[in-house]
């Protein structure tokens, strides 16, 4: 686990190295680098893209501020030192109120889907299954990331399969999609491009159970201890512009999420 001087000194260093042009946002915006794909991965040339990273570059480009990512860090960790403002923007937020004590969020860039996947083979077994009491009353084991927002349907149910140990956690969909081939858990549940992304990756077949947990906007999310109004102002002021002239609609159409 990273200490947060050493974040910080990655983030100072990396600064450095960006662009020089002068920046419209308070400071260069600070993020840590994740690898969630399709919409954040390191490519075979070692550089940063996927859907949410190249969207994150053109609007912040648009506004006329500096991104510096800095390396992974575990989910936990990334959040705390967000929440301090050791670094200040993160991707794909979902909007909630605990979040606002500490984040501002920017206008919706693009919308996510979460939903319950089952291997295709066991998909009979679940295909009348329309709610997540319906998951509680077939005795099914669920695999869930372990940080994030899923919907309130999501949320009530999670307690109740924790205390039965049949809700198991996970840090990436790499590990998730490998427990649920394992045989760890019946029911593998998170947003819809992620799961499909690395159930194509590991060759596994899934199929999406017949409802949906939560579709809902995603934001970029700006921590309140580092960032001002006037960034967030920039920010949304970039998105509307870019939505107008098809920029960011394109970016959804090349990766298949329109």
């Amino acid at each position: 686990m990273a200490p947060a001087r050493t974040v910080r000194g990655l983030l100072a260093a990396a600064a450095l190295l960006a662009c020089t042009h002068a920046a419209a946002c308070s400071r260069p915006l600070n993020m840590v680098s994740e690898e969630w794909p399709p919409y954040s991965f390191t490519n075979e040339e070692n550089l940063q893209t996927g859907l949410d990273m190249d969207m994150a570059k053109a609007i912040l480009k648009e506004a006329g501020c500096t991104l510096v990512t800095a390396p992974p860090l575990p989910t936990v960790r990334r959040m705390l030192l967000f929440e301090r403002g050791d670094f200040d923007l993160m991707l794909a937020a979902t909007d909630t109120p605990e979040r606002r004590r500490f984040a501002r969020f920017s206008t919706p860039y693009r919308h996510e889907t979460v939903a319950l996947f089952v291997l295709a083979r066991d998909y009979a077994r679940y295909a009348g299954v329309t709610s997540m009491t319906g998951v509680a009353r077939e005795q099914a084991a669920v695999l869930a990331p372990r940080v994030g927002w899923y919907g309130p349907q999501f949320a009530h149910a999670a307690p109740g399969l924790r205390a039965a140990g049949r809700l198991f956690e996970f840090g990436a969909f790499e590990q998730g999609m490998r427990m649920l081939g394992a045989g760890r858990a019946q029911l593998i549940m998170g947003d819809r491009a992620a799961i499909m992304y690395e159930a194509q990756r590991q060759k596994l077949v899934l199929r999406q159970l017949p409802f949906v947990l939560q579709q809902a906007p995603v934001h970029l999310m700006l921590s309140r201890a580092s960032t001002t109004d006037n960034d967030l102002a920039r920010i949304n002021a970039a998105i509307a512009r870019l939505e107008k002239n098809g920029a960011l609609q394109a970016l959804r159409a090349r990766y298949d999420l329109r």
